[in-house]
């Protein structure tokens, strides 16, 4: 079993930052890939970005390329999804997730069916 407890959510205006955290315990060692998604009402649950534990490969959607920077803590089983120039678009509910290999399928890192663990979800509010 493994465990993520995401923190670091909130409200911001259009152009603020705002840095995600994402604790992993449990069965860490057994991991090789972490994500972050996002939800909005009414949405799917689309894929923001993910790194492996092991050479720190990363992977971004396009829409926010240029903006957020995800990485990690080895030490302390912790990823960290960094948004800048946050946008009323950026709002939903972000998730952390973690998969027990690198997909390198269609949609490689970012593929949802790769993750079967998730956490439940920090809120992020962009005001415009």
């Amino acid at each position: 079993q493994v465990q993520l407890v995401e923190s670091g959510g909130g409200l911001v205006q259009a152009g603020g930052s705002l840095r995600l955290s994402c604790a992993a315990s449990g069965r860490t060692f057994s991991r090789v890939t972490m994500g972050w998604f996002r939800q909005a009402p009414g949405k799917e649950r689309d894929f923001v970005a993910a790194i492996t534990w092991d050479y720190g490969i990363t992977l971004y959607a396009d829409s926010v390329k240029g903006r957020f920077s995800i990485s990690r803590d080895s030490a302390k089983n912790t990823v960290y999804l960094q948004m800048n120039s946050l946008k009323p678009e950026d709002t939903a509910v972000y998730y952390c997730a973690s998969a027990a290999y690198a997909p390198d399928g269609p949609g490689g890192l970012g593929a949802r069916t790769a993750y079967d663990y998730w956490g439940q979800g920090t809120q992020v509010t962009v005001s415009s």
